[in-house]
């Protein structure tokens, strides 16, 4: 009853919540698939309100986006964090592997992928990596000390 309120009510059921999922990954994580199909079908008929030119720009601007340039010059210590369900940056590509070997101090923290990861989603949530977080800055040198 709850969920189909939303729908008739048009509310933006794909925002993300708190917790960083959406209402299409709950329906996803309690197998409810008629909930999950009503979900897209709702997605793609809503009307479409962000700037074109700023979507475009965004996604644009991340095509040709190479960080690698200088790494072997980063001296401070490095926690790279990523998810083992990324669909923008798969770790199986082993692109972050291979170049975290170039910066002197750098080190991964691959959270694992579960039916409560939210694929790139997941690193925008502090409690997958909040404890690697808090190691990194317990015992990463001081400068001048």
């Amino acid at each position: 009853k709850a969920f189909s309120a939303l729908l008739r009510a048009k509310t933006d059921v794909n925002a993300a919540q708190p917790d960083g999922a959406t209402a299409l990954a709950w329906a996803v994580h309690l197998g409810e698939r008629g909930m999950a199909d009503a979900l897209l079908d709702a997605r793609l008929k809503a009307p479409f309100t962000a700037d074109p030119d700023d979507v475009l720009y965004q996604w644009d601007s991340s095509r040709d986006y190479n960080a690698s340039g200088a790494l072997e010059r980063i001296e401070a210590t490095l926690l790279a964090i990523n998810s083992a369900d990324d669909e923008r940056n798969p770790p199986e590509l082993g692109v972050l592997e291979r170049e975290m070997k170039r910066v002197k101090h750098g080190r991964i923290f691959l959270v694992p992928a579960s039916a409560d990861t939210a694929g790139h989603g997941t690193t925008a949530q502090a409690k997958w990596w909040k404890d690697q977080l808090a190691e990194l800055l317990r015992s990463a040198p001081r400068l001048n000390q």
